[in-house]
């Protein structure tokens, strides 16, 4: 991502400090800012992610790329925009295992015929998917089938469900980084080629920081104009937070996955893409469900949309046939994104609620 597209960070703080009613500006400078430092930030998680191997790379990686989400997210839960928030959550797993993944594979799939990767750690991400999937569908379900008969029932679920989600993904740490590592080991190598100079732990740990920081302050500026943007140009909150959000949040994993996916580094390319994916689904909704117990005007519980839960579902039908047998090519980079395409076709022409 180009770096002068810093510059749009100073003009969204200026002008949300001296123009506030000008939304759409302030959201597009602020957006469009946020996109390089969360290329920066992807950066400095790969050079990690080259001292610590595929699996905890891929780990570092998903964890501070996700932290545009999570800080945009706890943004918005502290202005009550609970559908932003889970809005955003979906976009954040759809947007990982469909247009991350599929970029990926699409431009590893251009420069080699065919990319191999570890297939019983794949299906055991996949099987994670399945996992978040069923946890998103009980809240649902309990809704239609209990509704109202019991009073709290739906918040107290949700907060049972979430404490269950931290503890398996917890349990998956310990299984991909110390039981069963090899697993998710690569199953090739980088190719030898141009290498940069490596920056240093401190380097590497001095840009996450202030890449961090920076993401934070343009994240309440740009959740500060969502809801009045949206409505300027017709659209609704549901499409902003699954896709426009999400693709700024995930500009740190396109990177990085698809720069590892072109020098033949799959495994670390589906490590970031659904490892991302997992972590939203299993960390970032739990946290920011019991974080909405402190913050914000009212607590948030798991009970998506219809439209929001079809979506993740069949993103993770597909994920898992395309990444069942062990190997990628440009056509199943192609699948994904179409997948991505019509969902957000779908979303698009979704009227404002």
């Amino acid at each position: 991502m180009p770096n002068w597209l810093l510059v749009f960070g100073p003009v969204a703080i200026a002008l949300n400090h001296f123009a506030p009613g000008h939304y759409a500006l302030i959201f597009a400078s602020a957006a469009i800012a946020i996109l390089p430092l969360a290329g920066w930030l992807g950066r400095a998680t790969e050079q990690l992610a080259d001292r610590s191997g595929e699996g905890v790379g891929g780990l570092l990686n998903a964890t501070f790329g996700n932290a545009a989400e999570l800080i945009i997210s706890l943004a918005a839960l502290r202005a009550g925009l609970h559908d932003v928030v889970k809005a955003t959550i979906v976009g954040s797993i759809v947007g990982n295992i469909l247009l991350v993944l599929g970029a990926a594979m699409l431009a590893g799939g251009l420069r080699y015929r065919e990319q191999s990767f570890n297939l019983v750690g794949a299906r055991a991400e996949a099987t994670m998917l399945t996992l978040a999937v069923i946890a998103l569908v009980i809240p649902a379900a309990y809704s239609v089938l209990v509704g109202g008969q019991y009073a709290g029932g739906e918040r107290a679920l949700s907060i049972s469900i979430s404490l269950v989600l931290l503890a398996v993904y917890a349990m998956f740490l310990v299984f991909s980084l110390w039981t069963h590592p090899t697993f998710f080991r690569g199953a090739k190598a980088s190719e030898n080629g141009e290498q940069a100079q490596p920056w240093t732990l401190a380097q590497s740990l001095l840009v996450l920081a202030a890449c961090t920081v920076a993401i934070a302050w343009l994240s309440e500026i740009l959740v500060g104009t969502v809801e009045p943007t949206a409505h300027a140009f017709g659209l609704s909150n549901i499409f902003v937070g699954v896709f426009v959000i999400a693709i700024i949040g995930n500009a740190a994993e396109h990177s990085t996955a698809i720069t590892a996916a072109v020098r033949n580094r799959m495994d670390l390319s589906l490590s970031i893409a659904i490892g991302s994916s997992i972590q939203v689904a299993l960390f970032v909704a739990p946290v920011l469900v019991l974080a909405s117990l402190l913050v914000g005007p009212q607590p948030m519980d798991l009970l998506f949309g219809k439209g929001l839960l079809l979506a993740v579902f069949v993103a993770v039908v597909i994920t898992g046939q395309v990444a069942g047998d062990g190997r990628s090519d440009w056509l199943k980079g192609v699948q994904l994104l179409a997948v991505y395409l019509i969902l957000g076709l779908a979303f698009y022409l979704t009227p404002q609620a």
